[in-house]
């Protein structure tokens, strides 16, 4: 105990002592944390909140929609299914008429419950609706984008003016503005003001099973047994998942990758944060082994002084991290319907925490420990540094001298000097190495995002112009000026015909469908004959398809197509499961296939007057997307959540290269101190450090480009290989736009840490050790 006591008591004092010195330790600590913080902020938001929304919604095995049927005949059939646990039926209807706070649509969904069964929902405020009087529960997402509030009132039309009794969030689908608004209304609260039906009608049913191995077999029964339900459509669990996904998809797996990467610099960082304070005390080690301190005493009071610094920095820079990132965290969780991790999020963030505390408090302990074990002698004479003779010290400081002169002034000299630690030089270089390659991968990403949702052509698509025309439309839609071609698109939803809960997405055309969506295609051909098919890298990955493997398809008219595998594509719609299939062989199949004409616009003509001509001809034209058009706002708070990540990525970089200069010149405050007493000024420091910043900063350079380009695009690319495969480089105006960042960051390091220098006394300096 007395042991302890001592340690700590040298520890608070070598803390007053070096308060500057603890000031940008503190800051580095902190730095990291934060990073540590926004890494598990997204990772553990994003990557779990499907799961967490299922668990508190109680997510059904099975959704089941279908044409309006009496309740009693889809009762009857879904009692006739095996392994039912249980059920419940509701009616939803769309394009409904709401209006609230000054604001109206026309296309919202409504939901009304039959008021027994299990909702598939869950209530985040409020309650849920009660079996009587006027009110309405809407969704968390929809309600915080048109600011509705608890108590407020919801006009629906043909109902009236309703009460907003609660917020909820329902996982089977994405929330406003990805998707269309959507409340829940109270059966039997409707037919206590209106009458009660004898036998309502419902369209939708959802099903929970007692054991969800069995789901194919129930699939395949209820395919069997669905007779007197028409226009049936299934979704499971996993497609649900897959429909969410399709709405972030691709970008959520980056994000959390984004923060793992976070997370490796930030202890690469703190590693090489800790060893350099050591280094920069040895003297002071030597001197306490000298009068007869321990071994174990030495490792003690350094790690407990590192653990004095580190705590609170920790613990600051956790909730800096937290605050930048949860907000934008939130919001985009709640667009997808998914709840936050709100407490879930206390021991990984405790676990950052220990983290940032333990790797600079051991990162400090065991170099103290293995310098303690040296010579005291060697330690009081240049720590890691060979001793030397007072003579070879003046050999030294004159050659040094010669040297600045003949070998490339000062700025050489300083690169050498910074040189001379070669495991710092390593460990700073592959820190600012790993963030520029970081940020330059961000920036890859952002405009990844940008092309993705202003600029169809991102994804294959050709054409430009969609058209609600029949077939025999169409030469009359290629007579028009500017149209260089146009054919009809079929696009019908599927599933596989041996795991019916993986969804597949039909697009067909007549003829070559590269004409007008041409995916990048990965492996294979492009198909050519009526009994082949292209299928997307996310589909081929689920099903374990190559080129030359069958394609089963199950399609809801109940026909199934079998097709080979002709070549895998690139695709971002659907997350990557679709399959381009030649039209004929899906119109035998489904003759009633759902369709509209692509228009594709000849280059540098009006697109404007092609959509005059074709709304002349009553097609109702529509602009082809991107993949995020319709999620402008998700967008804004990816970006919002890659900013805040960024900005403490720069500031590590600014911190490490502050770091290296300081110590450089704590270091070498004898030849500092030398060249001042020679009558250099300021400007002859700052050029000094400049040669040490760029010794750092070109080689770090370098090492950024080239993660960027062979490791970490690639990298993400393949983890995002289940949704499809994205190209990550950064281009030649975000590679320059980096470079100067960094430089600007080593001007910053250099003129604060030549200005620090340039207080200290040139006999100070020349005093020292």
């Amino acid at each position: 105990m007395n042991a302890l006591r001592s340690a700590f008591g040298e520890a608070r004092r070598g803390l007053r002592l070096r308060l500057r010195g603890t000031l940008l330790t503190a800051m580095g600590i902190a730095l990291a944390a934060a990073m540590l913080a926004a890494a598990v902020v997204v990772g553990e938001g994003l990557g779990g909140g499907f799961n967490r929304a299922a668990r508190a919604a109680d997510l059904p095995d099975v959704i089941v929609r279908f044409d309006p049927e009496s309740a009693s005949v889809v009762d009857n059939r879904i009692r006739a299914l095996p392994d039912i646990a249980s059920y419940s039926t509701r009616l939803e209807f769309t394009n409904v008429g709401i209006a609230a706070g000054g604001q109206r649509r026309g296309d919202a969904v409504a939901e009304v419950m039959s008021g027994s069964g299990r909702p598939g929902y869950a209530v985040v405020a409020g309650h849920n609706l009660a079996p009587v009087g006027s009110q309405v529960l809407i969704e968390l997402a929809f309600a915080q984008a048109w600011h509705i509030r608890l108590g407020s009132t919801f006009y629906v039309s043909g109902l009236g003016p309703q009460r907003v009794v609660g917020f909820a969030e329902a996982p089977d689908n994405v929330g406003y503005p990805l998707a269309k608004p959507r409340f829940y209304l109270s059966r039997p609260a409707i037919e206590a003001r209106f009458g009660r039906q004898a036998n309502p009608r419902v369209n939708l049913a959802e099903i929970w099973l007692r054991n969800p191995r069995y789901l194919n077999e129930v699939l395949v029964q209820a395919r069997a047994s669905s007779f007197g339900l028409h226009d049936i459509q299934f979704a499971t669990r996993s497609g649900v998942k897959v429909l969410l996904d399709q709405a972030a998809g691709i970008v959520i797996d980056l994000l959390v990758a984004l923060s793992v990467i976070a997370l490796v610099t930030a202890s690469v960082m703190l590693a090489a944060s800790a060893r350099a304070e050591v280094q920069r005390r040895l003297g002071a080690i030597g001197v306490r082994r000298a009068v007869g301190a321990s071994r174990e005493h030495v490792a003690l009071a350094q790690g407990l002084e590192a653990m004095m610094v580190a705590v609170p920095a920790a613990a600051l820079g956790l909730v800096a991290g937290v605050l930048a990132t949860y907000g934008p965290d939130d919001r985009l969780l709640t667009m997808l319907n998914e709840p936050p991790p709100g407490a879930a999020l206390v021991l990984p963030l405790a676990a950052a925490w220990l983290a940032s505390v333990a790797i600079p408090v051991l990162g400090a302990a065991w170099p103290a420990w293995r310098a303690a074990g040296r010579s005291p002698v060697g330690l009081l004479r240049g720590g890691e540094l060979e001793a030397r003779a007072p003579g070879a010290r003046r050999s030294a400081r004159r050659s040094a001298r010669r040297s600045a002169r003949r070998r490339g002034g000062l700025g050489a000299l300083g690169a050498r000097l910074v040189a001379a630690r070669r495991a710092r030089l390593a460990a700073t270089v592959v820190t600012l190495g790993l963030s520029t390659g970081f940020v330059l991968l961000m920036l890859a990403l952002a405009s990844g995002l940008s092309a993705l949702e202003t600029d169809p052509g991102a994804l294959g698509k050709r054409y430009q112009l969609t058209a609600s025309l029949p077939v025999t439309a169409i030469p009359r839609v290629r007579a028009i000026p500017g149209v260089q071609a146009a054919a009809p698109r079929y696009e019908v939803e599927a599933a596989d015909s041996f795991s019916l809960g993986e969804t597949i997405d039909v697009i067909a055309y007549p003829g070559n469908h590269a004409v007008f969506e041409a995916p990048p295609l990965v492996s294979g051909k492009r198909l050519r004959g009526s009994d082949e098919a292209e299928v997307g890298v996310g589909l081929a990955d689920a099903l374990g398809l190559s080129p030359g493997s069958t394609l089963a398809i199950a399609l809801s008219s109940g026909d199934e197509l079998r097709l080979r595998v002709a070549g895998l594509v690139s695709s971002l719609d659907h997350d990557g499961r679709v399959a381009y299939i030649p039209a004929e062989a899906l119109l035998a199949a489904d003759p009633s296939a759902p369709y509209q004409i692509a228009v594709r616009v000849t280059p540098n003509a009006n697109q404007g007057n092609v959509t005059a001509a074709l709304t002349r001809l009553g097609g109702e034209p529509t602009q082809a997307s991107g993949a995020t058009a319709r999620g402008v706002p998700l967008v804004e708070t990816l970006r919002a959540i890659l900013l805040a990540i960024a900005i403490v990525d720069g500031l590590v970089c600014l911190y490490a290269l502050i770091q290296a200069c300081t110590l450089t010149v704590q270091e070498r405050r004898r030849t500092v101190a030398v060249l001042r007493a020679c009558g250099a000024g300021s400007g002859a420091v700052r050029r000094l450090l400049f040669g040490a910043a760029l010794a750092l900063v070109v080689p770090a350079a370098a090492v950024g480009v080239l993660l960027e380009h062979f490791v970490f695009g690639p990298a993400l690319a393949n983890l995002a290989a289940s949704y499809a495969t994205l190209p990550l480089e950064a281009t030649s105006a975000e590679v320059l736009a980096t470079l100067a960042g960094l430089a600007l960051a080593g001007t910053v390091a250099v003129v604060w840490v030549a200005r620090q220098a340039a207080r200290e006394s040139v006999v100070s300096g020349l005093a020292s050790r």
